[in-house]
């Protein structure tokens, strides 16, 4: 027996055709289930039932056996206290709140069909568990189903942002910047760009960032890419800039070998990713406000546009000469960083500063933005269930991720709605 089992039981009470026996045979109604809570605490927040005559508001814990109230640590934590209702598959004992209220105890008959039948939906070798009935679930609650999943994805990383903002003093500005950083170096070179971002204070980059030949040999020299005595003018000229920059502001370059060129398009080099990111700098002040109060997508299209000073238009590395090519920050790039940085950042601040209009806009990009193109996108396409903006893309990324490769199909509106049909069948 597993109490995920039950808990799936009780949030879908009202589908099942068991009846809830009360220790002392009362009647009972439930009014509501509550709303599941996945942190500590009692399993059901908000819950309203009908004992007798009597309606009750509160929290509902779920366990096998009623005297896993005791073994939990239950009658000495005040937190469930507020427990109105426990509801078990087998009553074997009578259990007390800290204050020593009895708690009113409701046998469930344990669904030992349904068990098995989640144990078929997870055994399942497909793509994902459900893949022969996502279909049959409907296009209106597939939508709103994913809407939920974006949403939830934002949130799990609101804390992300969360701590990087705490681990620079409360800075969202500060933490912005460095996630930014993360975003030049896309997933091969995300750290090296990190640690360069962090080796450079923003308020030193904020002081020099009018001179863009300073801000490329700041980041240059700090991504330890000027370390060599002899080279053309250009690098001649960004070595000694940093080597003052360097001495005025006790700067340490990262180590110049956390650097990954392999298998890289020139076009995503680290040089090349480090004289776009010195351009956003040089061209932009105050992003992190200017990104929180950008009202379209096409608007922050623009304000990240950014494009390599002449030098990296006929260079990939130092010193080699190539084919004149227009290097910018193209709309890919662009949708990733708004992806990993703008809109969780924008999420996290609305959820900090308790601005629900400023998380309803961070959704609202995810809408307007096309939908990516990745393997996930394209299963889920194969099944009939196609992405039409990042919003979707994001949602199925979660769903995939969270639910299916998990096999948490309990907790997924998908997988509930299969074997509840089964169920009732």
């Amino acid at each position: 027996m597993t109490e995920d089992i039950l808990h799936f039981v009780w949030k879908h009470i009202n589908r099942f055709p068991q009846q809830l026996l009360l220790t002392d045979d009362e009647n009972i109604e439930v009014i509501s289930p509550g709303e599941h809570n996945f942190d500590s605490g009692p399993d059901f927040f908000n819950a309203k039932v009908k004992i007798g005559s009597t309606i009750w508001a509160g929290n509902v814990e779920i366990h096998i056996n009623s005297s896993d109230w005791d073994r939990h640590g239950h009658n000495c934590d005040s937190a469930y206290d507020s427990v109105i209702l426990h509801v078990v598959a087998k009553n074997d004992a009578t259990v007390y709140n800290s204050k020593g209220v009895a708690i009113v105890s409701a046998t469930i008959d344990y669904p030992n069909g349904l068990e098995w039948e989640l144990q078929k939906l997870i055994a399942n070798e497909t793509w994902i568990p459900c893949a022969n009935h996502i279909k049959s679930f409907g296009e209106l609650p597939m939508r709103m189903w994913l809407s939920s999943m974006a949403a939830e994805r934002l949130e799990q990383k609101t804390a992300q942002v969360q701590s990087w903002v705490n681990e620079f003093g409360g800075s969202w500005e500060e933490a912005f910047y460095i996630s930014i950083a993360r975003s030049f170096g896309l997933k091969i070179n995300a750290l090296p760009f990190e640690l360069l971002a962090k080796s450079i204070p923003l308020k030193i980059a904020a002081k020099i960032r009018s001179s863009l030949p300073s801000i490329e040999a700041l980041l240059f020299g700090q991504a330890g890419m000027l370390q060599n005595h002899n080279g053309d003018s250009y690098y001649l000229s960004l070595k000694k800039e940093y080597n003052y920059l360097q001495k005025t502001y006790s700067l340490n370059p990262i180590p110049n070998h956390l650097w990954k060129f392999m298998r890289l398009r020139p076009t995503a080099f680290p040089t090349i990713r480090v004289a776009l990111m010195a351009s956003l700098i040089h061209k932009s002040y105050g992003l992190f406000s200017k990104c929180i109060e950008i009202e379209k997508f096409d608007e922050l299209t623009s304000l990240l546009r950014a494009e390599c000073s002449p030098y990296w238009q006929t260079h990939y590395t130092f010193g080699k000469e190539s084919a004149k090519k227009n290097k910018q920050l193209g709309s890919n790039a662009i949708a990733t960083i708004a992806l990993n940085t703008v809109i969780p950042f924008m999420f996290a601040y609305g959820n900090a500063r308790g601005n629900q209009m400023l998380k309803d806009k961070a959704l609202e990009l995810l809408e307007e933005m096309p939908a990516e193109k990745n393997n996930t996108v394209r299963g889920f396409a194969n099944l009939g269930i196609d992405a039409d903006s990042a919003l979707l893309s994001q949602a199925m990324v979660q769903l995939k991720s969270q639910y299916c490769d998990k096999r948490k199909c309990l907790y997924c509106n998908v997988g509930a709605s299969v074997l509840l049909k089964k169920s009732e069948g």
